[in-house]
Order: structure tokens, then C-alpha cells, then sequence
């Protein structure tokens, strides 16, 4: 008996089937665009129809990001994804990740090509890119006289500096052979003095923004001699000018921003400059006052006024000391001096005399120290505490020896 097989099952395996086929993970479809539909979700439904058959495409949110312009019905359009099956209606049905249309298609293919040979010769070198100068005075704008991108860079540089002059060499931006006319402009400024060029136009489809892709001005804008800001298109596009230029700006607005400095930022600089450099003079000043009063401290020791001031101290301090020293061994001489004084107010004849006793000298003052030097009748003086007197001997009486001899 025969397995039966589930509805899904067979929607599974038909879309592993479309899976595995290398042909459908990755093509470009050309067709027209019909029902097309923008889905609250941000993705897109529409079919791609050509005179014989038809083909159910969806562009996701996620990829939608990279769509430049707003699809519409009868539009021809190169889609580019791959083929699957939505599981629960049953239906296969292309999910596209690019989109473009048909004549911009063959453009892009020759603007990669051109642009990866640009790359290969080096023409989109950082290193070779010419810095912008900060502070331009003239400024070259090559764009067409008429338009929007003109008065956006004229109005956004005069309200940024009032004295920057703008430039304008009228050339053609869109249409057959208008990047020579950009080339001439771009080659007219190079033989000037302007500071910068600007080369730029409006938004627009890359058939319009095409003149900006071709080879002749990429070179140009290489070999110019002045630094060149492209300004093309609005932010989401891209053009050769921009890769060659030294620098790109989203817009010809942001270009101006770019290219002219704020003279009103420059004063404000500039005074907090001046406000800096008067701050350090001041600092500066402040230290050689405080190094100058700190030399008129080290010079005012170092003056023969002050040697002669600390001499002075030096030679009081020693006054005081050898004072000191004086008073100290006075002291002490006195003190030893009144000891001396008692020992001999001990031995002094005149303390003696005091205690009653007397000095007994001959005429001649010779001191009679033994009764052997008397004789009887001789002159004697004696000296006591209170006078003297002179005196006869009468007798002479020797004492006796202890031992009993005479």
C-alpha cells in the first residue's frame, strides 16, 4: 500500500528542493513592476511580470534600507535575491535583497567596474589625500548658476564667516558631456588662489548623478593641486567624484560646513586663548616675584650689612659667655680665697694675739724663740693684741726636760 504524505511534507521538500538548487540561491530577474504594495510591517509585496508569465517577489524590511527610490507600478526593474517556497500558502515566490531599475542596472555595472580599476590604481588612497585647510578665505564652487546648491553654500558660508569669498564657475551637472564642463571648472581653480574647491549638485537617480561617475573627472580631481570637497546627491549616494575627492560631504550644505570655518567658534577660540596666555603670563609672573623675593632673602643674608649684623651677635653672645666665665671664676676665686683666709686667719701671729698671747721680740726685732736667746737685763718688746711695750728681764728660768735633764 502507498505512503501517504502530509501537505507540509510536501511543501517541505519541494522547498529543499528549491534550496539546494544552486541556480535559484542567487540571480537577477528583470520584469515589470505590478501590485506593488508597502506593507505597514515595512516590507514590500509586489509581482514581477514580463509579456508571457509572472513571479510573486517580497522585500523585507531589513533589506528595504538599501532601495534609493520608491517603487511603482509599471516600473522596469532588475531585482536581485533568491527563489523559495512560503511553506504555508504553498507558493514559491522571489526574495529580493536589491532592487534596481533596469537602465540603472546596466550603470551600475560599469560604475563597479570603474570604480574597482580607480581602487587598483590607487586613486582612492587615503595617503594621497590632500588636507582641507582650516581656515580658507576664497573658496571655488563648481555647480550649475541656477539651483539650490549654490545659495545652500552660500548661505550656510556667510552665516559661518561673513568675510570667506565664494567663487562660482557655472558648469553643467547632468546631461551629455556636463563633466567637462566640471573638469574646467575644477582646472580653472587649480590656476587660482582659492583655498578649496567645491564641486557639487543636488540629489537625484544615477542617470542623473552619472556625469559624476565618468573617468575623464576623476583624474581631474586627482591631479588638482588644491584639495577638493565633493558634494553629489543627498547622503545615500555615492559617486567616483566622492571616492577620488580629499574629501566627500553628504551634502552640498554639509560641504560648506566643511569647507568655512566659524568665524564666530575662531573669536570664542581666540579669546580663550588670549584668556589662557594671560592666566600663564600671570602664573609666570607670579613664580619669578616669588624666586626674586626668595634671591632678595639668599642676597640679604649673604650682604656685608648682615655678616656685620651676625658678627655683632657672634661677638655679644661671646661677651656674655666670657661674662658668664668672669662672674663664675670670680665666684669661685672668692670662694677659694675665703678658704685661704681661714687657714691662715689660723696661722696668722695676730689671731693669736688676739687669744691673749704676744709676740716677744729683741730691739732689733729679732723673734726670741728660746730662753737661751735672753739674758737677764736684756730689752725686750712685746706686741700684743692691743699695743706694745718693752720690758727688762729680771730672771731666766729654763724648764725642765720630761726625761728629768736639765
Amino acid at each position: 500500500m502507498q505512503e501517504v504524505t502530509t501537505v507540509s511534507q510536501i511543501n517541505l521538500y519541494i522547498k529543499n528542493m528549491f534550496v539546494r538548487d544552486y541556480a535559484l540561491r542567487q540571480l537577477r530577474v528583470k520584469g515589470e513592476v505590478s501590485n506593488c504594495k508597502y506593507h505597514s510591517s515595512g516590507h514590500i509585496y509586489f509581482t514581477l511580470k514580463d509579456r508571457a508569465s509572472q513571479l510573486s517577489c517580497v522585500m523585507f524590511a531589513s533589506y528595504r534600507r538599501n532601495l534609493d527610490f520608491r517603487l511603482q507600478e509599471g516600473q522596469s526593474v532588475v531585482v536581485e535575491g533568491n527563489i523559495s517556497v512560503y511553506e504555508r500558502d504553498g507558493k514559491y515566490q522571489m526574495y529580493a535583497v536589491d532592487i534596481v531599475q533596469e537602465g540603472a542596472g546596466r550603470l551600475y555595472e560599469e560604475y563597479e567596474k570603474l570604480k574597482k580599476r580607480l581602487l587598483a590604481e590607487g586613486l582612492f588612497d587615503d595617503a594621497k589625500k590632500k588636507p582641507v585647510p582650516k581656515y580658507a578665505q576664497k573658496i571655488g564652487v563648481v555647480t550649475a548658476q541656477t539651483g539650490a546648491v549654490i545659495q545652500d553654500i552660500c548661505n550656510v558660508s556667510h552665516r559661518r564667516n561673513p568675510y570667506v569669498q565664494i567663487l562660482l564657475y557655472p558648469a553643467k551637472v547632468q546631461g551629455k558631456d556636463a563633466h567637462k564642463t566640471i573638469i574646467e571648472g575644477i582646472q580653472y581653480f587649480d590656476n587660482t588662489d582659492v583655498d578649496t574647491i567645491i564641486i557639487g549638485r543636488g540629489g537625484g537617480s544615477i542617470e542623473d548623478l552619472w556625469e559624476f561617475n565618468q573617468e575623464a573627472l576623476a583624474y581631474a580631481i586627482f591631479a588638482c593641486t588644491k584639495p577638493v570637497i565633493s558634494a553629489v546627491g543627498h547622503e545615500t549616494d555615492t559617486t567616483i567624484a566622492d571616492f577620488v575627492a580629499d574629501l566627500r560631504a553628504p551634502t552640498p550644505s554639509a560641504a560648506a560646513e566643511l569647507a568655512v570655518f566659524s568665524y564666530r567658534e575662531f573669536e570664542i577660540a581666540l579669546q580663550e586663548y588670549a584668556y589662557t596666555i594671560n592666566r600663564q603670563i600671570e602664573n609666570i609672573i607670579q613664580l619669578k616675584k616669588m624666586k626674586l623675593q626668595h634671591y632678595e632673602t639668599i642676597l640679604g643674608h649673604a650682604g656685608p650689612q648682615d655678616l656685620l649684623r651676625q658678627r655683632r651677635l657672634y661677638l655679644a653672645d661671646c661677651m656674655n659667655r666670657f661674662q658668664r666665665l668672669m662672674e663664675q671664676k670670680l665666684l669661685s676665686a672668692r670662694h677659694q680665697m675665703a678658704l685661704y683666709a681661714e687657714e691662715l686667719k689660723g696661722l696668722s701671729p695676730l689671731y693669736k694675739l688676739q687669744g691673749g698671747y704676744s709676740y716677744v721680740s729683741d730691739l732689733q726685732g729679732n723673734h726670741i724663740r728660746s730662753v737661751e736667746q735672753l739674758v737677764v737685763g736684756g730689752k725686750l718688746k712685746l706686741a700684743m693684741a692691743d699695743g706694745k711695750a718693752e720690758v727688762t728681764v729680771d730672771s731666766v728660768e729654763k724648764q725642765m726636760e720630761q726625761n728629768g735633764e736639765a
